[in-house]
């Protein structure tokens, strides 16, 4: 083992502590509070600069700092109660305390009081508990400023409180990273949509084509929203279906008829002639948006019966009719628009079904099928989950025969 002298070790100590003073010293903590907690944390984690954000309790009085505690109705309007509050620590050499509050008042509508949106009771006040003075004064100009811009949307007086730190209480385990550990719900999203600087503000698109037709509009946030990315990476992002998909805020809605809440992001709703048909509030599993979708585009029909009842085309189908000599192309899953079989791989069986001798690379998946006797293996669609047919082992020489319901598929010519 190689000893160091004495001098070296005392200058490599020495080094040390300053390398930590220097990294620790801009370090900041902040107390926010904006309704519930959950999708604030995961925002607030998002924002570069931030070093840790912890959901907790804090500018309560007599009441226990608990969950169970703080949502019971006798302290539903108790001023006295604590407020649900995130504790951010944060760099300023990378995100200025300025900006934490820009983020922190667009995030939410701070003219609200003791509420956001459907969440009721003083535990949801808008509230700032800050940790010095320069930081207080940060707060002040920012509530000042950003009040002169609410005023000129219509908005009315903001409601949040400004105060010393006084003792934060952490919230109890399962609250913390709450949405990373809840992967199926929604973001709460209560934004006013009225911008510090215009610069940044997102421009307000023209709903004209959403005004026409069937149309699917998903309701995102201004900020981050991990179960937007969650449906974006495992719904959105492989559609390709013939029914427009498109992304607007909530406050980009003119001109069309919505009747669900858009407070939650993702909101999904289903439009004809700008007039929403139904919507979901939250995440939606692939599984669970195609046989939404599935209803929407094709109604109480033979497909719909065929795609999610496990039904079966009637023999020389109508459809059938139309598909079974086609130019040269892919056949589509009729919902998600994925390639599912190529024409090169079509042929004639005289059964009166669409048959291939194999189906699109990774397009579909295989289940064994016991209904009505019988022991047969189903296909499936991997994008949609839709029922397609069935697989057999008496192609042409010696091939599979995929025996698929022509109703559930759209065609595409090969240019």
């Amino acid at each position: 083992m190689k000893l160091f002298p004495l001098n070296v070790l005392f200058f490599f100590s020495i080094f040390a502590f300053s390398a930590i003073d220097e990294a620790t010293i801009h370090s900041e903590k902040i107390v926010l509070g904006s309704g519930c907690f959950w999708g604030a944390e995961k925002g607030y984690e998002a924002l570069p600069g931030v070093i840790d954000a912890v959901s907790g309790y804090a500018d309560g009085e007599g009441v226990r700092p608990s969950y169970r505690e703080i949502t019971k109705l006798k302290h539903k309007f108790n001023p006295n109660n604590h407020a649900e509050v995130v504790e951010v620590t944060y760099n300023k050499n990378i995100i200025s305390t300025e900006d934490l509050l820009i983020h922190y008042f667009e995030s939410h509508d701070p003219t609200q009081l003791n509420r956001q949106g459907n969440d009721v009771g003083t535990q949801y006040r808008s509230i700032v508990l800050y940790s010095n003075e320069q930081q207080r004064l940060v707060i002040e100009r920012a509530k000042s400023n950003y009040q002169a811009l609410l005023a000129d949307a219509g908005y009315g007086k903001i409601t949040t409180q400004i105060k010393p730190i006084t003792k934060f209480y952490e919230a109890e385990k399962y609250h913390q990273d709450y949405i990373k550990k809840n992967p199926n719900g929604y973001c709460p999203d209560h934004s006013t949509g009225v911008k510090f600087s215009t610069t940044t503000s997102v421009p307000i698109p023209d709903n004209t084509a959403l005004a026409q037709g069937k149309t699917i509009v998903v309701i995102e946030p201004e900020g981050y929203c991990a179960y937007c990315e969650k449906f974006k990476t495992e719904v959105t992002s492989k559609y390709l279906g013939d029914i427009p998909l498109t992304f607007r805020l909530a406050s980009h809605l003119k001109g069309l008829t919505i009747n669900s809440p858009t407070w939650a992001t993702p909101t999904i709703l289903f439009l004809e002639d700008g007039k929403e048909v139904f919507g979901h509030q939250g995440f939606m599993s692939p599984k669970e948006f195609y046989e939404a979708l599935g209803y929407f585009k094709l109604g109480n029909s033979e497909a719909y019966k065929v795609a999610f009842g496990k039904g079966t085309d009637a023999r020389f189908c109508k459809e059938y009719e139309i598909f079974k000599n086609t130019p040269d192309g892919v056949f589509l899953d009729k919902l998600s628009g994925a390639p599912l079989f190529d024409t090169r791989d079509r042929f004639n069986s005289s059964t009166g079904w669409l048959s291939f001798t194999k189906p699109v690379d990774g397009s579909v998946y295989t289940k064994p099928d016991n209904s009505y006797g019988m022991r047969r293996t189903e296909i499936r669609s991997k994008t949609s989950d839709i029922h397609l047919g069935h697989v057999f082992p008496d192609g042409p020489n010696g091939s599979s025969r995929y025996c698929i319901n022509a109703t559930v598929l759209d065609f595409q010519q090969r240019l």
